[in-house]
Parts: C-alpha cells; structure tokens; sequence
C-alpha cells in the first residue's frame, strides 16, 4: 500500500490518502505500508504534522524491530522539509538502511 498524508494536495494515482498523523501510524501498523508520502503541516499542528509519523517510525523501529517503508517528503515548508529529511535519516541509521531519502554519498 502506498499512504499519502496531506490536508490540501490532490492525491496522487495509487495512493490511499490519509489527513492524520494517526490515520497513517494505525496503517503503517499494518505492515502493509510500502510507501509513504508526507507532508508537514497539516492545518491543526494540535492533531499532528507529518514530522510526528516520523518521530513515531523511529521509536517503532528502534523499540521493535520495525521495518519502515520508503518514505518522501513532499512538504512546501521549507524548514519543516529539512527537519523531515534529517528525521527519515534517523530512521534509515536505525534501520541500518542506506539512505534514501537524498543524493547518493561517497559514491553509494
């Protein structure tokens, strides 16, 4: 399954689209998720950003062994999509995945 997160953008073909961090964290609790699309802010910071799913993967992953699904980032917010991005990084260390969310280092 391919989740999409966001409150405004139309949903792309193929993707099943959720509004709320908790709305993609009870699919990703699934293990049915393959891939995840976020956006950041999501018109009620109260009921969550897209930022909190990924601070959620990481505990998941670092607490139980859970196996992410690739994640994007397609958030308008410039300051929030560097903090995402470095959040998706987070999670791929903790996965012992090699990174994918940005250009290949060191000749990867």
């Amino acid at each position: 399954m391919r989740v999409y997160l966001d409150d405004e953008r139309v949903t792309p073909p193929g993707w099943r689209r959720v509004y709320w961090p908790h709305e993609a964290i009870a699919l990703l609790e699934t293990g049915e998720v393959a891939e995840l699309s976020l956006d950041h802010d999501l018109g009620d910071d109260a009921r969550g950003t897209g930022y909190d799913v990924i601070v959620w993967i990481e505990r998941a992953v670092i607490e139980r062994g859970f196996v992410p699904p690739r994640i994007a980032v397609h958030s308008a917010n410039p300051a929030a999509r560097m903090r995402m991005l470095a959040g998706i990084e987070a999670v791929e260390r903790a996965a012992g995945l090699r990174a994918t969310s940005g250009p290949a280092r060191n000749g990867e």
